[in-house]
């Protein structure tokens, strides 16, 4: 992906809805063509799969799209040279072939001139945890959105535990599906995942910051207080949402 952020849509239109966004470096296996614009694409790093316009690719070789990619940026936006051209791109955006502050995408070079995590010498730990979320508070709820300009409550918690050095599928019904279950509120700890369900559904998923507190995006980024029935909204006291499970992903 040579853009900061490209939209993957259930249908190869531009009306069709978006499902999800590919951040800047990530990589994708095209598997049909739709005329000379469209193609239908699964992403390398979690199997999803949905439509997006050409424009938006450069082609690599096979071998390159499969490597593991062991940095990301950590910034809220993160400023690259590529090709002679300054562009931002987001938070969790993957850097391939990336070394002392330079990286490439088949024969385009490109520079890095903020920070950036090493996915396998992160450890989930508290303090990380919350440096890399408190970031996106108030960000707005985007339905399948990755990035701080707008995110839904899966992409939320798949991009910051990228960054983290964990791979997790895209939706929160899969991510439910990963990890060890934790039975009771009381033992939750900071990083855990707590998943809502809606007629026995799994449709919402978040942070836990502790026992008591919950960040997950719903409207926008925010961060609630959390009981063994599910989240209380802090602005109206309400209930939102009805807990079904806690996981552990580590």
């Amino acid at each position: 992906m040579l853009v900061p952020a490209a939209p993957v849509r259930r249908k190869a239109r531009h009306q069709s809805e978006m499902i999800n966004q590919l951040l800047f470096g990530e990589a994708v296996k095209i598997l049909k063509q739709k005329g000379s614009l469209w193609v239908k694409v699964r992403s390398m790093h979690d199997e999803y799969e949905g439509w997006m316009t050409n424009t938006l690719l450069q082609e690599v070789k096979e071998q390159e799209a499969r490597s593991y990619c062991q940095y990301t940026t950590s910034g809220f936006f993160n400023t690259i040279h590529i090709n002679g051209m300054k562009m931002q791109i987001p938070g969790g955006s993957s850097l391939p072939a990336f070394m002392d502050g330079q990286g490439r995408i088949n024969e385009l070079l490109y520079q890095l001139e903020d920070g950036y995590n090493k996915r396998n010498e992160q450890s989930l730990n508290e303090e990380m945890i919350k440096q890399l979320t408190f970031q996106w508070l108030n960000v707005p709820y985007l339905w399948g959105g990755r990035t701080m300009f707008g995110v839904d409550c899966s992409g939320f918690v798949q991009v910051n535990f990228k960054m983290m050095g964990i791979d997790l599928p895209r939706d929160a019904w899969q991510q439910a599906q990963e990890g060890e279950t934790i039975n009771k509120l009381k033992e939750a700890i900071c990083g855990d995942l707590a998943f809502f369900d809606d007629k026995e559904e799994i449709v919402h998923v978040g942070i836990l910051l502790g026992n008591d507190q919950i960040i997950h995006s719903s409207g926008k980024v925010r961060i609630d207080t959390i009981d063994k029935k599910g989240i209380v909204n802090g602005d109206t006291g309400k209930r939102s949402h009805s807990l079904r499970v806690i996981k552990r992903c580590r």
